[in-house]
């Protein structure tokens, strides 16, 4: 994706890389990992194939994930983040912490596979 031409907010410009309904579960779960696409699908639920693999392909354009294939049958490929999408990960982590929060004031327990400060969470809608 490029983005507009004289527009230069960084708020802006994060968004137009990480925006996108899936796109910071599918980061935050490769963070520290590296997953095949089977191992995304049952983590990121809510995801149709169609659209995890959109997600995946837009944020490897990016930059931000490495995507590895190996020559074997039948077909091998992994996902992982680039040095440029572990930069995200206090972004990530802030905004596991904010959720968190917003949860908690509405009284609700977060109820997901996400972790973050040792805490965890049963399963992600």
């Amino acid at each position: 994706m490029k983005i507009s031409e004289g527009v230069n907010c960084p708020v802006s410009a994060t968004l137009h890389v990480i925006g996108g309904k899936y796109k910071a579960l599918i980061l935050w779960h490769l963070t520290g990992s590296t997953l095949r696409f089977s191992e995304l699908q049952r983590l990121v639920t809510g995801a149709t194939p169609k659209m995890l693999t959109q997600q995946l392909r837009e944020l490897e354009s990016n930059g931000l994930v490495l995507r590895t294939i190996y020559p074997v049958v039948p077909p091998k490929v992994e996902y992982s983040l680039t040095e440029k999408g572990v930069t995200l990960s206090p972004i990530l982590e802030a905004m596991f912490e904010w959720g968190t929060a917003l949860l908690h004031g509405e009284g609700k327990e977060p109820n997901c596979t996400m972790v973050a400060s040792g805490k965890t969470c049963a399963k992600c809608e």
